[in-house]
C-alpha cells in the first residue's frame, strides 16, 4: 500500500472531495476569479538571494517574478538546491533579499523594520511545514489558537470550529500532540495556519513526513480549505505528483522560474504548454517507500 503512487490516493478521496462540496456548496470558478475582478495577493519583483562572494557565489535565487491571486492554490516545483525553499522563506519574511521585492496583500514586506514585519507576518502569513512545529506541552486547541492569541487578539470562535470540524479534528482539541498521528498532527498545523485568517498560507513540503496514502489526504484537505476558505495557499514541493493538486505549477531551477502552467484536470493528460512558451512534460516521481 506505501508504494502506491500518492496521485492514485489522491484520486481515490476525490469522491470525497465531491462529497464535501455537496455539504459546503459549488466550489467557486477559478478560472472566473483569475479574470477582471481576480485580486494580487502576493507578487515577488526581481527577487534575488545570493550567498558569498566571487568564485564562490551562490545564486540561490536569480531576479525571480511571480503573481498569486486570491483564492488561487499554487504549487512551486523544483528538485533539491533549485531555490524552491528560499523563495518560501522570502515570500514567508523570513529572511531578506539581496535584492528585489515581495509584496503580501499590497504591503512591501521587506520595507518593514524587523518588529513590524514580526507582526505582519503572524497576523497576514500562515505557515505548515513539513515538521509540525506543534508545541508539545500544548493541546491541539491551544496550538491552533497560538498565532492569534501571541498577536493578543480572541480567537474567532466560530472560524476556528469550522476549520476544527473541516479538518476532521473534532473531539481532538483537548489531544496533546505526541498522542496524535502524523496526519493528524499535519491537520492540526492547517488549521493553526488558517486560525488567524491569513493573506496568504505558504506550506514548506507539507508532506514529506508522511506516507503516500496519509500525504494524498493531507493534499487533498489543503485544497478544500483553499476551496471552503477562499484561501490563498503557495505550496513547495519536490513531488510532481502532489503539485496536480495545485490550480497552477510554478517549476524553478537554479534559483529562476523556467515554466509555469495549469495543472492538468483530473483526468487530462500530464502534458502541457508552459505559459513561458516552452513545452513541458511532467514525469511522476516515486511514492516515498
Amino acid at each position: 500500500m506505501r508504494n502506491m503512487p500518492i496521485l492514485l490516493y489522491f484520486r481515490q478521496f476525490s469522491d470525497s472531495f465531491a462529497c464535501y462540496h455537496c455539504r459546503i456548496g459549488k466550489p467557486r470558478d477559478r478560472l472566473g476569479e483569475r479574470g477582471a475582478f481576480a485580486m494580487e495577493i502576493l507578487r515577488t519583483e526581481g527577487l534575488a538571494k545570493y550567498y558569498g562572494a566571487g568564485a564562490n557565489l551562490v545564486r540561490a535565487l536569480d531576479g525571480v517574478d511571480i503573481s498569486v491571486e486570491s483564492g488561487e492554490f499554487v504549487a512551486v516545483v523544483g528538485t533539491s538546491g533549485s531555490g524552491k525553499s528560499t523563495l518560501l522563506h522570502m515570500l514567508g519574511g523570513l529572511d531578506r533579499p539581496t535584492a528585489g521585492k515581495v509584496r503580501v496583500a499590497g504591503n512591501d514586506i521587506f520595507s518593514m523594520g524587523d518588529d513590524a514585519l514580526t507582526i505582519f507576518r503572524r497576523r497576514k502569513i500562515g505557515f505548515v511545514f513539513q515538521s509540525y512545529n506543534l508545541i508539545p506541552i500544548l493541546n491541539v486547541y491551544e496550538n491552533i489558537v497560538l498565532p492569534v492569541r501571541l498577536d493578543g487578539a480572541a480567537p474567532d470562535a466560530e472560524h476556528i470550529e469550522s476549520v476544527i470540524e473541516a479538518l476532521g479534528l473534532a473531539g481532538r482539541q483537548d489531544s496533546l500532540p505526541n498522542s496524535l498521528s502524523g496526519g493528524q498532527q499535519q491537520r492540526a498545523a492547517i488549521a493553526r495556519a488558517l486560525a488567524a485568517k491569513p493573506a496568504v498560507v505558504l506550506a514548506d513540503e507539507p508532506t514529506g513526513n508522511l506516507d503516500a496514502k496519509t500525504s494524498g489526504e493531507v493534499i487533498l484537505l489543503l485544497k478544500m480549505m483553499s476551496e471552503r476558505f477562499r484561501q490563498t495557499v503557495a505550496m513547495i514541493t519536490h513531488n510532481e505528483e502532489i503539485a496536480q493538486a495545485a490550480d497552477r505549477i510554478i517549476r524553478i531551477e537554479d534559483g529562476k522560474v523556467v515554466s509555469e502552467r495549469a495543472a492538468p484536470k483530473r483526468g487530462a493528460p500530464a502534458n502541457a504548454v508552459s505559459e513561458r512558451g516552452a513545452p513541458e512534460k511532467v514525469a511522476p516521481e516515486k511514492a516515498r517507500p
